[in-house]
């Protein structure tokens, strides 16, 4: 298979300037108004976050790289779709850290995960028409935001 660097470099940059984006507001918020904060049992250590949302961006910027690649094979309309639902999650993804670290309003980052999830599980659903190795991808991506969520969840329950 003939990699095609100029999409996959775009990828990549799509995904990690999201997930510099989600970090801009995360960052100050650790030290500061999460550390404040009441800790479910569920709740993970701080450190273990960048990593795991690293090897999660190098697979979005896959999943979403292979499904761009398929412009030429398949219908271009469903992958048009498939791409504009996958920045819309993207932008959601974004978003939770604005409205959880940057506004400090657990309640509404509940509600924006739950649509986050949607979008995602849409997501999933329409690169497995394209290329199921896409979807698989972001398996581990939706099991995240599913522990994502139940956390955010537990947050607002102690908070």
């Amino acid at each position: 298979m003939k990699v095609n660097w100029r999409r996959l470099l775009i990828s990549l940059l799509i995904v990690f300037l999201a997930g510099f984006i989600g970090s801009y507001f995360t960052y100050p918020g650790i030290q500061s108004w999460y550390a404040g904060l009441n800790k479910p049992a569920i709740a993970l250590p701080n450190w273990l976050f960048a990593p795991v949302w690293s090897a999660l961006y190098v697979l979005m910027a896959f999943s979403f790289y292979f499904v761009w690649n398929k412009s030429k094979v398949n219908n271009k309309v469903l992958v048009n779709e498939c791409m504009t639902l996958f920045i819309i999650q993207l932008v959601l993804n974004s978003l939770w850290s604005i409205i959880f670290f940057g506004l400090h309003n657990i309640s509404l980052a509940l509600v924006e995960i739950l649509v986050l999830w949607s979008f995602l599980f849409l997501t999933i659903v329409k690169f497995y028409k394209i290329d199921k190795k896409s979807a698989y991808l972001l398996i581990p991506y939706i099991l995240w935001v599913s522990f994502a969520a139940l956390l955010n969840y537990s947050f607002m329950a102690v908070n």
